[in-house]
């Protein structure tokens, strides 16, 4: 996929207020300074989610229309944060809501920091979303940090984590903003499940 036009469209707390059409929706969403905002941007290829050197600056649901077909979603981190308690708590409904209710919602991309072992929050997060029947993906981000041997290294620990619980490993991508690692895997990947759902759409 090529992505040849992508809008700001609207940001808000309440998912009553989300897009009311029915295109598909590819939300991102993962721990705080886990680079999300740098790999929207590197997807887009132009800064459309502001990049700051402070976690947990990403405070609502912003849509953004790509292509005019689909909308990326940048979402609220969890985790750490340098905000009030009430601020968390505020940013945790805000997830939980469009996480679990939003419809239009076709894939959760939850990104994870290569560089460090498994974190608790992630596969406790992860564990919800396979609960719930949530539809997501891992992207791993940060790879040009680690060697080959390393990325490989830290994946298998999530690999042997998760399949104590989990039948199968979700589909993971390697990403790195700064090396565009990984863009068109994960674009690819989101060209193929709107082609699958045209094509059912067709069929009915």
């Amino acid at each position: 996929m090529l992505i040849v036009s992508s809008e700001f469209l609207v940001s808000n707390q309440d998912i009553k207020k989300c897009p009311s059409d029915n295109l598909p929706e590819y939300a991102f969403i993962g721990r705080s300074n886990v680079g999300k905002s740098s790999l929207i941007n590197m997807l887009c290829k132009h800064n459309i989610a502001k990049v700051s050197g402070t976690p947990g600056k990403t405070q609502l649901i912003n849509h953004f229309i790509i292509n005019k077909q689909w909308y990326l979603v940048d979402l609220p981190g969890y985790g750490y944060a340098r905000v009030s308690k009430s601020t968390k708590e505020k940013f945790q409904s805000i997830v939980t809501d469009y996480v679990l209710k939003r419809q239009q919602l076709t894939c959760l991309f939850v990104l994870v920091d290569i560089r460090h072992e498994p974190q608790k929050i992630d596969l406790e997060f992860m564990r919800m979303l396979g609960e719930e029947g949530v539809p997501f993906a891992i992207v791993f981000t940060k790879a040009d940090k680690l060697k080959p041997s390393e990325i490989e290294q830290n994946t298998k620990q999530y690999k042997n984590i998760m399949l104590q619980e989990w039948h199968e490993m979700p589909m993971s991508f390697i990403t790195s903003s700064a090396k565009e690692m990984g863009k068109n895997e994960l674009l690819d990947y989101i060209d193929s499940i709107n082609a699958q759902l045209a094509s059912y759409t067709t069929k009915k």
